[in-house]
């Protein structure tokens, strides 16, 4: 008697932890085919990958390289061409076209791409315009549920695992110190011990669901599939020059005449012959002098 009611328990207990655990797998199950099935259908434009990853301004540089709009010297100032100054080319795509007429506006002084990308507000505006236009035509991608964040469902979750051990202790005590008889008691013992063999690989088992259910970051993983085909298409001293150009966030000389330069050794040339309080001295003395001669002039 004792075997056969310790095998309803424990079978119920058994389902009542799977059983959540199943739901999780089909529900999780269902959501990735779908994440899966949305992001193969998604046909990203190589700029929209590119400012997905954060590297729109050096794709549309490379291709203004490519095109001939622009050369970067080897300190990392951007110059426009002859063709690049021509109003009448321009880039058929709008991000290459708004970096092209950013770069006008600073035409003929150089700057960089890196203050460009930071500092220019009718780039940035135009760069996040066509980002929002872009970002409207992705799919809205369904949320993996994993719990986080709902603490009524982690307290449940505390006390169900507190329960369920308790259940196991004394199922198990119950269990090892009553001794079967006959053949029906025995198959229910064997029942109740494999009940609580399962109830042991409850958490690995929803580890495991979770892990194979999982799907990752798809769109991230097409996003960085591939690098933008301009800048694939730069030769390494090209590529060089444009990431050296995109890493300076400080040179301007253009329409802004904004000049932002470190201070070089010739700076503090004065500091070497004199201190401050000897250039005061000598204003004050021209001070006296000057007020000496006007004194001298009213009494003559």
């Amino acid at each position: 008697m004792r075997q056969l009611a310790l095998a309803l328990v424990v079978s119920a207990v058994t389902a009542a932890v799977y059983g959540p655990i199943a739901l999780l797998w089909w529900r999780r199950a269902r959501i990735r085919s779908r994440t899966l099935r949305l992001v193969a259908a998604v046909e990203l434009e190589p700029y929209h990958m590119a400012l997905l990853r954060q590297e729109a301004t050096e794709a549309a540089a490379a291709e203004l390289v490519l095109g001939g709009y622009l050369r970067i010297d080897e300190e990392g100032a951007a110059f426009l061409t002859e063709q690049g100054r021509d109003p009448a080319r321009t880039p058929a795509h709008p991000m290459p076209a708004a970096l092209l007429e950013a770069l006008r506006r600073h035409d003929p002084e150089p700057v960089s791409l890196g203050w460009i990308d930071w500092c220019d507000a009718g780039y940035v505006e135009r760069r996040g315009a066509y980002r929002s236009e872009r970002d409207a035509l992705l799919p809205e991608l369904p949320r993996m549920p994993d719990g986080a964040g709902n603490r009524f469902l982690a307290c449940c979750s505390c006390v169900g695992i507190v329960l369920v051990m308790f259940l196991w202790v004394l199922a198990s005590a119950l269990l090892v110190t009553g001794r079967p008889h006959g053949l029906r008691e025995w198959a229910c013992a064997v029942v109740a011990a494999l009940g609580l063999s399962a109830l042991l690989t409850a958490e690995k088992a929803g580890r495991v669901v979770r892990e194979r259910t999982d799907c990752g970051d798809p769109l991230g993983d097409l996003v960085r599939s591939e690098p933008h085909p301009a800048f694939a298409a730069l030769d390494e001293e090209q590529r060089a020059l444009v990431l050296l150009s995109l890493g300076d966030r400080h040179t301007c000389r253009g329409a802004d005449t904004v000049v932002h330069e470190e201070a070089g050794d010739e700076g503090d040339e004065w500091l070497d012959d004199k201190v401050w309080w000897e250039d005061a001295y000598e204003y004050r003395a021209a001070d006296e002098d000057e007020s000496e001669q006007a004194g001298d002039a009213s009494s003559g």
